[in-house]
């Protein structure tokens, strides 16, 4: 179980309580979002990054992934490498050991610095993480600090049958970002004795549980895995126990005999949801007679004509039935045919050579024979059988009510009834052998005519002495050869034929199963149906069509067949009077035998003498009275956790927030679950739903090993055998997989899609990186209020306001594919490609305690805190890595570290950064778009060789636009270095042209005319940058040999270097 607090009200600072300008942090993201402004509904383009916004609403924009980013970690910084790393390559060749000379001023430049390895070393890292975790107790902490409305992920329990899979990482990772999230925002047993085989069962369950746990802990999955809920644990089973009394005393429950599902291999009766249906399965069908012996006297001699020779044509798939045969049932809305067999036709696909299909002796016997056949049909069981059929007369199925014919064994007459719209032409004869015994649908038309419920087969699938003559056979093996075999011998078979079709196996023993009739404990799901259709209709599905899908498994279930014939499980808490067989169950009964479990746990009904068991005022019955041996159904089990997990004082509250599985469990747990809650509580045990489809390998096949295609997650988190062919990815690769995936339906993974997710994931630790590396001197004192920032900064903490809003809004509606593209796009790619491209020139090279330098570091810090916080549901790992390699102790309003990144809690929403104004909004989207378009000639000009860096270029610009042109122009004289345009451009000079004449097209080699935003066109000019470079930042300028001290700096490399101390000499 997975017990949250969801709490939104948490705030923390990067800055000092005495800040007058507090700059609250928020995460980030990438994908394409839209603001509007309350009074406008224009869209205007903000960013070239794909950043779209309106004023106050969020929209979210996007296409399912079916691709990820296969960039080389190379090109990292792309837009850096092409233009200019000059400050960085300068301080390197210096540290390399080129000449003095060229790397004099290398002390003045702030490269980063942090401790924070670009190798994610997961292997190692990882279990170091969550050991500090656990010895910390990080995640008691995250729970307790919670002080919001508790919110409740309630996880079903385990199957505790082996080692984990690929579904079970889904599953639990996606439980698991749910929670962090929350927690953050607000045949040997034949020989055993019962208790020895009880005791052997749990031993493996708790051995299996242990070793699930290990696997979900090194998934990096949070719980109070000191404290877990298991279903074997008295006071589960004593809560399950409540649940089946108060079913059976409002009359839901009640014992009969009728078909179930009966493996005979595990000599039990099964659940709906115990079955699988194998491909491939191939079963013995048959043609057979039943010849006729009278009709009723209302039929006015209508068949007369044909008698002695009259027989019903049947088909079935289950010859091992017919000993039970209690009826032949007929559509009465069908139009059937008395066709006469005239000649064999010997059609080569019915010849004994065929091993599909086998003809009967009785078609090739030279008598003349007639059999009554659904009349559609006939054309084709001509061609089937390979004779010739003449049709003598038709009637309807309602004609037929009430005949009489032979049984094929014990010759014991037997009546045609009328079925219901089970029977059709589709296939067979439209006629169909009845075996009330062994069928669903034979049981309710058996029912309605009184048949006996003849079912001669014991638990082990071997004919009984009932069944005369085959007794001892299997009925799936020899006892299914021997019918066929004995009904060919008595003429009556038609044909034996293989048939390929869908049928039920056990899950557990993958073998397959039987309809058996037996005495059975059933849950009336009529009784309370419709009140369970009206609550599903109340919760909310995740995807959509998982409402269509319970409520027509629900709509359509027949009665819940609630008992096992299992040695292990809670037992049926009931008694049954030697002589009479009658059940004792009452409130006394139930009541006490609860108490009994609730301390010795379900063993005791094993072990305890049945005057023990008996309440008080039962005990001189006891001789009277032997204990049941059945247990309840697993679905039962797992059915009534809520009332364990919901029913403790001062536990969560009833319903749970959500509940999360594989789509095969609404017709399993989440069925389960919410009939008993219905029958017991009258409301469902969730408030939402959401569902997982299955994980395939990547060409889309079903994982088995077989074919040798099974992804194991522990190799991708560890590694295999080779580590060079099987690398370990660590855990957090595998959760950021989990997240990049669509889950509502089935998934892929394989080996390159693990490498690709492995390269985004090594990106998205190059940006912390470079984050950490670029704060390693910062404080929040050091920060900048936000009046103060540049307006490139202002727009940067606008798009990653907006962007938060983005990812907190998938987080809130379960779209964490959605998230992982955000942070693909934004974090990956949008930052390291326009914002981190131009803040090197200030960070580097602007001067250590620079305005334009610290208030970059300002919006970094921003942007660190919140993506550590953002990403941290999923990549648990990496974000308490980057907090531990925190530069800076990050502090909540009461002045107190937080030391974890779990006990950070979801950042603060900031207003003021909302508030940019729509005319800068739609100014710096023209700004993006430009500096793309000056991109496209500064590439021209490269190819032309007139430069190499970006750095050696000069762009002029010219616009109609007066607007435009004016802002551009305070751009290119900007006094904010921040805001300069040739530093956006990262060009040395930017200049804004009045007129575009003949002379100085004349002096600028490379131009063209570009639309900016569909509607301002821009003409673009590149020429050679003015003046020499200066050697500190590598930027072209007139200024440059105008300082005696420094004659080959710029101005701005003079001022900085002019008040930093040269660096002591080595001592030798």
């Amino acid at each position: 179980m997975s017990l949250l607090r969801k709490s939104l009200a948490a705030n923390s600072s990067i800055f000092t309580p005495s800040e007058a300008a507090t700059v609250a942090m928020i995460h980030s993201s990438s994908h394409r979002v839209l603001l509007r402004r309350s009074s406008s509904s224009s869209l205007r383009t903000a960013t070239s990054a794909g950043l779209f916004y309106r004023r106050g609403v969020v929209f979210s924009l996007f296409n399912n992934v079916t691709h990820y980013s296969t960039s080389s970690s190379d090109d990292f910084f792309p837009s850096s490498k092409q233009r200019s790393r000059g400050p960085v390559m300068a301080a390197k060749k210096a540290s390399g050991g080129e000449k003095q000379e060229e790397g004099r001023y290398k002390h003045t430049v702030d490269l980063p610095k942090t401790t924070f390895g670009m190798r994610a070393n997961a292997l190692v890292r990882e279990p170091e993480i969550q050991k500090l975790w656990e010895d910390n107790q990080v995640f008691k902490k995250a729970v307790d600090k919670n002080d919001g409305e508790i919110f409740v992920l309630h996880d079903g329990p385990p199957y505790a049958n082996g080692d984990l899979h690929m579904g079970h990482a889904l599953n639990k990772i996606l439980k698991d970002i749910i929670n962090r999230y929350k927690s953050m925002d607000q045949e040997a047993r034949k020989d055993l004795t019962q208790p020895k085989l009880r005791a052997k069962a749990a031993k493996f369950a708790k051995a299996t549980v242990k070793t699930q746990m290990a696997s979900f802990k090194r998934y990096g999955v949070w719980g109070d895995w000191d404290r877990p809920y298991l279903t074997l644990d008295p006071e589960y089973e004593a809560a399950q126990i409540e649940v089946f009394g108060q079913m059976a005393f409002q009359g839901y429950i009640y014992r009969g005999r009728k078909p179930v599902h009966w493996s005979p291999s595990s000599r039990t009766a099964l659940a709906e949801a115990e079955l699988e249906y194998p491909e491939g399965h191939v079963s013995k069908s048959i043609y057979a007679l039943f010849r006729l012996a009278s009709t009723p006297p209302t039929s006015n001699g209508l068949l007369e004509e044909f008698f002695p020779d009259l027989c019903l044509a049947i088909w079935t798939t289950t010859p091992w039935t017919v000993p039970a045969n209690a009826a032949v049932a007929v559509n009465a809305k069908l139009q059937y045919a008395v066709i006469e067999v005239q000649s064999f036709l010997g059609d080569a696909s019915t010849s004994s050579g065929n091993k599909k299909q086998r003809l009967g002796h009785v078609l090739k016997e030279e008598k003349q024979r007639f059999l009554i056949v659904a009349s559609d049909l006939v054309p084709t069981l001509e061609a089937k059988w390979g004779v010739k059929l003449a049709v003598k007369k038709t009637l309807l199925g309602s004609d037929l009510e009430n005949c009489q014919y032979f049984h094929p064994i014990d010759k014991r007459e037997c009546p045609v009834v009328i079925g219901g719209d089970y029977i059709t032409t589709e296939s067979g004869t439209g006629l169909v052998h009845t075996a009330p015994g062994h069928g669903r649908e034979d049981y309710v038309t058996g029912l309605k005519y009184g048949l006996p419920i003849i079912s001669p087969v014991d638990d082990d699938g071997k004919f009984t002495e009932e069944a005369m003559q085959f007794i001892g056979l299997d009925v799936l093996g020899d006892g299914n050869i021997a019918v066929v075999k004995y009904l060919d011998e008595q003429m009556l078979l038609i044909m034996e034929e293989s048939y390929q079709h869908n049928y039920p196996y056990d899950w557990r023993t993958k073998k397959p199963t039987i309809f058996r009739a037996t005495e059975q404990w059933f849950a009336s799901v009529e009784g309370f149906r419709q009140s369970a259709m009206e609550a599903i209709s109340q919760v909310k599905w995740i995807p959509p069509q998982g409402e269509n899908r319970i409520t027509a498994m629900t709509s359509s279930r027949s009665d819940w067949c609630i008992s096992r014939q299992r040695t292990w499980g809670v037992p049926i808490p009931v008694f049954y009077h030697l002589k009479t067989k009658e059940p004792l169950l009452n409130e006394e009964t139930i009541d006490h035998i609860k108490s009994i479990i609730a301390l010795k746990g379900s063993d005791a009904w094993w072990y305890m003498k049945v005057e023990d068991l008996l309440p008080e005022k039962y005990r001189d019955q006891a001789l009277d009275y032997e204990k049941g041996m059945d247990t309840m159904d697993v679905w039962f089990d797992s059915g009534s956790s809520w009332a364990t997990v919901f029913g403790k004082s001062g536990g969560p509250k009833f319903p749970a927030d959500l509940y999360l599985e594989g789509t095969d469990q609404h017709r399993g747990w989440f069925q389960s679950s919410l009939l008993t809650s219905i029958a017991t509580k009258g409301k469902a045990p969730y408030s939402s739903v959401i569902t997982h489809g299955f994980v395939l390998d990547e060409k889309g096949c079903k994982m088995s090993k077989s074919l040798g295609n099974v992804v194991d997650p522990r190799t991708i988190i560890e590694g295999g055998r080779n580590s060079k062919e099987a690398p370990g990815y660590g855990a957090d690769v595998l959760r950021l997989w989990v997240s990049s995936v669509d889950y509502t339906g089935d998934v892929m993974i394989g080996t390159q899609v693990i490498q690709q997710i492995s390269e985004i994931y090594r990106k998205l630790r190059g940006t912390l990186r470079y984050l950490l590396g670029n704060l390693h001197d910062w404080e929040a004192v050091n920060a900048v209020s936000y009046n103060d920032l540049p307006m490139i900064d202002k727009h940067a903490l606008f798009q990653l306001e907006n962007v938060v809003n983005t990812i907190r809004e998938s987080y809130d509606n379960y779209a964490f594919f959605k998230i992982f593209q955000i942070i693909q796009r934004f974090v990956i790619v949008d930052l390291s490609s326009f914002y981190f491209d131009v803040a090197k020139d200030r960070l580097y090279v602007g001067g250590t305690s620079s305005l334009t330098r610290r208030s970059c570091q300002t919006v970094l810090a921003a942007h660190l805190l919140s993506i550590a916080r953002v990403i941290a549901p999923i990549l648990p790992h990496l974000a308490e890595d980057v907090w531990q390699n925190l530069p800076f102790q990050f502090t909540v309003q009461d002045g107190s570290a937080v030391k974890f990144v779990f006990e950070s809690k979801w950042p603060v929403p900031n207003e003021k950064w909302l508030a940019f104004p729509i005319e800068e909004i739609d100014f710096w989207g023209k700004i993006l778009q430009l500096r793309t378009e000056v991109n496209k000639v500064l590439e021209v000009a490269r190819t032309g060789k007139l430069i190499g860096s970006s750095l050696e270029a000069k762009v002029y610009l010219h616009t109609s636009d007066a607007s435009l042109a004016s802002r551009l122009h305070e751009m290119c004289t900007a006094s904010n270095e921040a805001d300069a345009l040739h530093r956006i451009f990262i060009t040395s000079q930017a200049e804004m042209l009045h007129h575009v004449e003949n002379e100085i097209l004349k002096t600028i080699p490379y131009s063209g005319e570009y639309l900016i935003q569909g509607s301002d066109r821009v003409w673009i000019g590149v020429s050679r940058a003015e003046g020499l470079k200066c050697e500190r930042c590598w930027n072209y300028t007139p200024q440059v040999g105008s300082f005696v001290e420094h004659p080959t700096l710029c101005g701005r490399c003079y001022k900085v270097v002019a008040v930093q101390p040269e660096p002591a000499a080595a001592v030798c």
